[in-house]
């Protein structure tokens, strides 16, 4: 595990473990999708999807987003925070359901009330992606305060989409691109 020792790091990119008692599950559990996921930061209306999970050398309580500075076409700019909402999904590993692998929690109305249906999250992910529409793919990202705590210390990832029809300053084709990066990256698991 690489670690980053002191210096100014900007606040938008650290996420603080303080929540966690085994911070090192949390970390391996975060660290995992760094390659499949994108993540987003509000308060520099930036989408990253080329980037590393970080571990201050000196502090094993938070981990750091490190987006590729080699590679800025990676990373798409102004994308305004009303573009990014919470879908009310989380990514859990399979044991907390006495299962393997890692599941996806899918939002249901039953009975008139709200709850959740864990699935595995290649089936829950072909399952939101068969229930989209045209105008409304569906495009998960991650963003700071994402990975939370659940059940007594279990590590979770709560999971936001991009709304291309909230983008309405970008390009059709910058749109595009957020939308076939992001699928790419989402591969992985289908």
């Amino acid at each position: 595990m690489e670690t980053v020792s002191g210096g100014d790091k900007p606040e938008h990119l650290i996420w603080r473990l303080n929540e966690f008692k085994n911070h090192e599950r949390a970390i391996s559990f975060a660290q995992q999708f760094q390659e499949t996921l994108c993540v987003y930061s509000g308060p520099v209306q930036q989408l990253y999807t080329n980037y590393e999970i970080s571990v201050p050398r000196d502090e094993h309580r938070s981990l750091i987003i490190l987006p590729d500075p080699y590679a800025h076409y990676d990373t798409f700019s102004w994308i305004s925070e009303e573009a990014v909402r919470p879908t009310g999904m989380s990514i859990l590993p399979g044991d907390v359901f006495g299962k393997e692998g890692l599941y996806l929690t899918l939002p249901l109305v039953k009975n008139g009330e709200k709850t959740t249906r864990p699935v595995p999250l290649k089936v829950g992910l072909l399952t939101m992606f068969r229930h989209e529409r045209d105008d409304m793919p569906f495009l998960p990202v991650i963003t700071k305060g994402d990975l939370r705590a659940f059940r007594m210390d279990e590590p979770s990832l709560h999971l936001h989409r991009i709304l291309p029809g909230k983008l309405s300053d970008r390009s059709e084709m910058e749109v595009r691109q957020i939308q076939r990066v992001i699928r790419e990256k989402l591969n992985f698991y289908l």
